[in-house]
């Protein structure tokens, strides 16, 4: 039996992000487990029996072990693991979360993640996110489903200086969001002086 062998979508682009000056780094982070959680019960309820807290306030993302929980509505989390297997992370959230009436989904091959870092990100950022990315209104712990050019993203602060956010595309728009954050950087590459 072959193995099958999965491939970053951005896994040719790499090199192009590593041009990019320190003012705004991209990289191509790994391939994450996701799970979407969905619950009818009370998430205090959902916290204790997934030993992780899931955010009550809307557009926060929190740590959970060793991913994230990121709150996407009222009844629906985004639960990520960097150690866990997809299948392990969903059958894991699934025995929590089943006897309170809730259900988990495996998306981990839904969306890829980006970390865009460097003083310049918000100016990146800005020219294609109609939100308020200043950090005292986005600072570390805050998240928007909101679109980046024309894709719909998931995008979170992660410090609170405004400098470190993730992006969460869905992987068939992941060449779209490289090209135009490449565009996006552009006016922020020194040109050289003759």
């Amino acid at each position: 039996m072959a193995e099958l062998l999965r491939t970053h979508p951005l896994e040719g682009w790499s090199t192009q992000f590593e041009r990019l000056p320190d003012t705004i780094r991209i990289t191509v982070e790994p391939y994450v487990a996701m799970v979407d959680v969905r619950l009818g019960a009370v998430p205090a309820e959902a916290s204790a029996a997934l030993g992780v807290d899931l955010p009550t306030a809307p557009n926060t993302w929190l740590p959970a072990g060793t991913g994230r929980a990121v709150w996407l509505g009222p009844d629906e989390w985004l639960l990520t693991s960097t150690t866990e297997t997809p299948e392990e992370l969903e059958a894991r959230v699934r025995d929590a979360v089943l006897p309170l009436g809730g259900s988990a989904a495996d998306v981990s091959a839904q969306r890829i993640g980006l970390r865009l870092t460097g003083p310049r990100v918000r100016d990146v950022l800005a020219k294609g996110c109609s939100i308020d990315l200043h950090p005292r209104v986005f600072g570390r712990g805050r998240s928007a489903q909101t679109a980046l050019g024309q894709a719909g993203v998931v995008l979170l602060a992660l410090s609170d200086a405004g400098d470190d956010h993730g992006v969460l595309v869905r992987s068939s728009f992941a060449g779209y969001l490289a090209e135009w954050l490449l565009d996006a950087a552009l006016e922020f590459i020194p040109t050289p002086t003759s």
